[in-house]
């Protein structure tokens, strides 16, 4: 039996935890590089007990439900909630505390702006899953998985008022985060100067920055520029000591 400690209360804990004047962190877990569990119960333990606020689990390619229930598993040891990350619908997990109802904004495919959302949504009714509606947009110059699987038209960083326009858009359909992708292992991170224009045009919207992110100093700079949570994930995999400095340098703001 899964707990419900978080269940419908993760967006009034993310709401809270920014209002209280945090920047937030979000790990992500993507069930493709997830080798042993055990190994990952030790890298979330770390990841927790250094600030980080809550489980992102999802990825674009070979993710299969039962993996992804598995890691909700070791995620509802801890004190943080699990909220999923769907690439398809085979991201979606029952025992997961909430879902981030993607809308990838900036696609090419109407698939991935409503029609994955529609063959979805009846399933998360019955599942009683807490739903976080957020407009997904791709930016940056290079291809990654989610911007190629996601047909995405990509954003180019020296365009950051073209960006600013979709996420307005996101802000004004009703969607509670927009969440700014440079994708898994990108190239180069969102520049801080881009994620100023998007959050001056969404003002109070929460504001998601991801993708690309390797160091502390880069962390605080987006995060000082206006993002209210980053996450990181390549870099827990490649590299945990830096991943920890991260959410630390996070923490202290």
């Amino acid at each position: 039996m899964y707990s419900m400690r978080f269940r419908g209360k993760v967006y009034t804990y993310i709401k809270r935890e920014i209002e209280d004047g945090g920047k937030l962190h979000f790990s992500l877990v993507d069930p493709e590089k997830v080798l042993n569990l055990e190994d990952l119960r030790k890298t979330l333990r770390a990841l927790v007990e250094a600030g980080t606020n809550a489980i992102l689990i999802g990825g674009s390619l070979n993710v299969f439900n039962e993996d992804v229930e598995k890691i909700v598993d070791i995620v509802e040891e801890l004190e943080v909630p699990s909220i999923l990350f769907p690439g398809s619908i085979a991201g979606i997990a029952k025992n997961a505390d909430a879902i981030m109802m993607l809308s990838l904004l900036n696609s090419d495919d109407v698939y991935f702006i409503v029609g994955a959302q529609a063959y979805a949504a009846p399933i998360i009714k019955r599942l009683g899953l807490e739903v976080l509606p957020t407009g997904y947009i791709v930016v940056g110059e290079a291809h990654t998985s989610v911007s190629i699987m996601g047909r995405a038209r990509m954003i180019p960083f020296d365009k950051p008022e073209i960006c600013a326009a979709y996420a307005l858009a996101g802000k004004y359909m009703g969607m509670r985060f927009i969440y700014l992708e440079a994708g898994s292992g990108a190239p180069k991170p969102v520049p801080p100067e881009f994620v100023r224009v998007v959050k001056k045009a969404i003002e109070d919207t929460i504001l998601i920055v991801g993708g690309g992110i390797r160091s502390s100093e880069v962390a605080l700079e987006i995060a000082n520029a206006g993002a209210d949570i980053i996450v990181t994930g390549t870099i827990i995999e490649k590299d945990l000591e830096r991943a920890i400095k991260i959410i630390s340098s996070l923490r202290r703001k």
